[in-house]
């Protein structure tokens, strides 16, 4: 497999855990090292004695724990787990996977209990060069900080991080499956520029996926090329790739911005989307993602 798009949306709705469970377990160090993997932010993660495992941080993970995309051999895991199906992008049927709960890991060096573990059972993701996603265990509890520049996530407690005036404040609010949403103006052919309701989906390598549907606020930009867009947890995405004449979050503009636009159906989850923003936008800033006071802020890096 050439194309390594990860296009995540892990949505368990009837079994989700209790918001209060996700807390660090032992310890005071709150600084998580991260890589860039293909553009992805990855993080070490090890479950009970397990080798190290490289998950990619989800903004779109809605439930505390980590989705691995192979069981943990010798684990003890395989006896108390339960089947379950895990839908997510995609125009196929969900992935199948077993689900346990109450699992303990460390990502980096701060520690996570009551945590749910759900390893894939088919080979859908087979290829990815990574292990899996983690997403809500961080930042449904935590004010996230992800330094680009330092290559570094730092855990705030809620209230603790104080921006100051080099930081732009984003409103943020949370949909389905807790996904963060915020506002994007968009000017597709050098028209009038239109704001879009977009999530961020920091797996996403795309800088921007514009959703396609009858009753989309924007029209398709000529000389678009058909393309495989990725693959998600309901199988493979296809759409069309091409170029858009500027696109703004907040005051910061991009001009002459590549683009993709996928079947809304096929690529989102989320009902009223008109737009996906990727990590091919967000890692262009240092972030703040504050989920308990809907809030993000951004501040240029050095990949600006």
């Amino acid at each position: 497999m050439t194309k390594l798009s990860l296009l995540l949306a892990v949505a368990l709705f009837s079994c989700a855990p209790p918001r209060s469970a996700g807390r660090v377990a032992t310890g005071t160090v709150r600084e998580i090292p991260f890589e860039l993997r293909h553009g992805k932010v990855a993080v070490p993660v090890r479950v009970d004695s397990s080798r190290v495992r490289w998950l990619l941080l989800d903004t779109g993970m809605g439930f505390d724990g980590v989705l691995l995309y192979e069981a943990i051999p010798d684990s003890g895991f395989l006896a108390r787990a339960i089947s379950v199906r895990i839908p997510g992008a995609g125009t196929g049927e969900p992935a199948r996977g077993l689900m346990a709960e109450s699992a303990s890991f460390r990502v980096g060096p701060v520690a996570f209990a009551g945590q749910r573990l759900v390893c894939l059972t088919d080979s859908l993701m087979s290829g990815f060069p990574s292990d899996g996603v983690l997403g809500y265990t961080l930042f449904g509890h935590w004010v996230v900080e992800l330094d680009y520049d330092r290559m570094t996530i730092t855990l705030h407690e809620p209230g603790g991080f104080k921006p100051d005036s080099t930081w732009t404040r984003l409103p943020l609010t949370l949909h389905k499956n807790s996904m963060p949403w915020v506002k994007l103006r968009a000017s597709i052919g050098g028209e009038e520029a239109v704001e879009l309701d977009c999530y961020l989906d920091l797996p996403e390598f795309e800088t921007i996926v514009f959703l396609v549907r009858d009753n989309a606020k924007f029209k398709l930009p000529d000389g678009l090329a058909p393309s495989y867009l990725g693959r998600g947890l309901s199988g493979d995405i296809s759409g069309w790739k091409g170029r858009v004449a500027e696109i703004a979050l907040d005051t910061f503009r991009f001009e002459n911005v590549a683009a993709s636009f996928a079947p809304d159906e096929a690529r989102s989850k989320q009902e009223g989307a008109d737009a996906v923003i990727g990590g091919g936008l967000l890692n262009r800033f240092n972030t703040v993602y504050d989920y308990a006071n809907g809030r993000l802020y951004i501040r240029p890096n050095k990949r600006k």
